[in-house]
């Protein structure tokens, strides 16, 4: 399905329902109570996942997973079929995200993406652990929504993008926005900060433009957050 999400250009569930997680910021479990959607949750006949990649004629990025937590815990031929999948489609970027590091496999298919979500820095650390051993083309860690990053600095970050293999960043806040989700400017700024120290490229989603537009009377962070034309920076991994 093509997506509004601004780091890939489709979506794919191959399992379906009312996810588990349960997370009190989740837009697909609103979306599943506003729409009355079926909660069940169930494997969907590969076939059909098949049907649905053959109709993406040009090499895109597929995010898996967008409205379910994949690493759950489900029957492991779940993702046995996945991955068998995703080995027939090598011209596509196939993209996992997950709140469920510990339950990732070690070894992921040549084109997959593997990411942690983490809304704080304990949730960062712990994603960075989890992270390490996993072998796949791009690691990422996704603070989306950044919830909270008091009391840690560039050097705490740092220190944990140099440690461990991350390849890429992005960067988000809670939706719908709202003045009581937002997160403050430095949390933002400091994560860009040692993830440019590191090397690592940074995107930065579209929903931070009020955030940083908000902040930008003096222009402090302008050669920190966005190109020289003004852009959020809305950088990917060089693969």
């Amino acid at each position: 399905m093509k997506t509004k999400i601004e780091w890939c250009d489709y979506t794919i569930n191959p399992v379906k329902g009312l996810c588990p997680m349960a997370c009190p910021y989740c837009y697909a479990r609103r979306m599943y109570k506003r729409f009355k959607w079926n909660p069940e949750i169930r494997y969907t006949d590969p076939g059909f996942t098949i049907a649905e990649l053959l109709a993406v004629k040009k090499p895109s990025k597929i995010f898996w997973g967008s409205t379910m937590e994949l690493f759950w815990g489900w029957p492991e031929i779940w993702m046995r079929d996945t991955f068998t999948i995703i080995k027939q489609f090598p011209q596509h970027t196939h993209i996992f995200l997950t709140k469920r590091p510990e339950n990732l496999p070690i070894e992921f298919p040549e084109n997959c993406w593997v990411g942690v979500s983490a809304t704080d820095y304990p949730s960062f650390s712990e994603a960075c652990n989890q992270l390490y051993p996993v072998e796949a083309r791009v690691k990422f860690i996704s603070f989306e929504p950044l919830l909270d990053l008091n009391g840690w600095g560039v050097s705490n970050i740092y220190e944990w993008f140099h440690r461990v293999r991350i390849d890429w960043v992005i960067i988000g806040q809670q939706t719908p926005v709202k003045q009581a989700t937002m997160p403050k400017i430095e949390w933002v700024a400091a994560i860009v900060e040692a993830a440019s120290k590191a090397g690592i490229p940074i995107f930065l989603k579209n929903n931070l433009e009020s955030l940083i537009h908000h902040e930008w009377q003096d222009n402090v962070y302008a050669k920190l957050l966005r190109t020289r034309s003004g852009k959020l920076r809305q950088e990917f991994p060089d693969v």
